[in-house]
């Protein structure tokens, strides 16, 4: 069903049937995130030096913001839509700032599980302070994200937004279990991935459209794509694990396969050299089990496959997207899904 035999064509800006040019998303989005995360700083409160800093460490500007970029690019393409405003609503940005706390606050509780030592290039919070402050410091970071949360003031956009907190701690229990079927397991992983990283961009472009716009078609609109960009966004990020350096990528490569994860290259690959199976259920733990995992997927077609699966979700994304009214932010909405596609890190 995953198996594609030819490259899909993507949309391209060239193509989309509108007179606006390309448009780099994140030269649009960068008036809206000015002080971003002097923003998120003032939302953690915090009385204690040193919880402080843990809290503010991954917050240094040196991310790419990605999710509040997406957030703040359809808010406006929503506005656009409605009743073609062309700003965004304090409540709207209030969602990006939310949407990287929610983020961020779920890597450092990720890097706990993990027992990672690197992230975007240097050391994690675990390894500076200890496991136990790390989970405390995510802990802390939920907990402003929910306070600012609360002070938007409309109970819809909060069941939404807290549908993400709910979806990563699910999916995140997802990545600790495996499963005997080969196809069971391919639905396992992609729920698994759908949970812990496209959950937060879909939920988030939602909620930015429900204050928006009053037209529920425009909220599926939002949260399809979304979840098409979040998915795909993932299945690069894995066939990165096999392909790019460490240190181009900020933290080790094989890092999946040495934490016991099946990603989509493994799983593919697996259909061609079925001995891998016995390695998925062991979780890679036997010695020489992940450097012969390796091998298999580059010498199978693994990382092609996920590559071509991550382009149908992006153009799927694409196509959802297409349905509001054109503007420069929409076209960017398109230009992202290209990015996700080409990116190297």
């Amino acid at each position: 069903r995953f198996h594609h035999t030819s490259t899909c064509h993507l949309c391209s800006c060239s193509k989309t049937v509108s007179d606006e040019k390309y448009q780099d998303p994140f030269q649009l989005g960068r008036k809206d995130l000015k002080n971003l995360y002097e923003d998120i700083k003032k939302e953690l409160l915090v009385s204690t030096a040193e919880l402080k800093e843990m809290c503010e460490y991954y917050f240094d500007g040196k991310g790419k913001a990605f999710r509040p970029m997406i957030v703040v690019l359809m808010a406006r393409a929503c506005n656009i839509h409605h009743n073609n405003s062309r700003e965004v609503q304090a409540s709207q940005r209030s969602v990006a700032i939310i949407a990287e706390m929610i983020h961020t606050a779920s890597l450092v509780h990720d890097d706990v599980i993990d027992d990672a030592n690197s992230r975007r290039g240097k050391m994690t919070v675990n390894q500076i302070w200890g496991e136990r402050k790390a989970v405390l410091a995510g802990d802390f970071i939920l907990s402003a994200a929910s306070v600012a949360l609360a002070r938007i003031g409309n109970t819809t956009i909060i069941s939404v937004l807290t549908q993400v907190i709910e979806d990563l701690v699910r999916g995140e229990f997802l990545q600790l279990g495996s499963k005997e079927n080969e196809n069971e397991r391919f639905a396992h992983y992609l729920e698994k991935t759908f949970k812990k990283t496209a959950s937060l961009i879909a939920n988030s472009c939602k909620a930015v459209s429900i204050l928006g716009c009053p037209d529920p078609k425009v909220h599926e609109i939002a949260y399809q794509y979304g979840k098409n960009v979040g998915i795909a966004f993932q299945l690069i990020d894995d066939v990165l694990d096999f392909t790019s350096c460490a240190d181009r990528l900020g933290k080790p490569t094989a890092a999946d396969l040495k934490l016991g994860l099946a990603t989509g290259p493994v799983l593919f690959a697996c259909r061609q050299f079925p001995e891998m199976n016995a390695m998925i259920m062991r979780r890679f733990s036997k010695p020489g089990d992940v450097e012969r995992a390796r091998k298999y997927v580059l010498q199978s077609d693994g990382v092609q496959q996920t590559t071509y699966l991550a382009q149908r979700y992006c153009h799927e994304a694409t196509r959802e997207i297409s349905k509001l009214r054109p503007s420069p932010e929409r076209e960017a909405l398109i230009q992202l899904t290209e990015m996700v596609l080409m990116r190297d890190k």
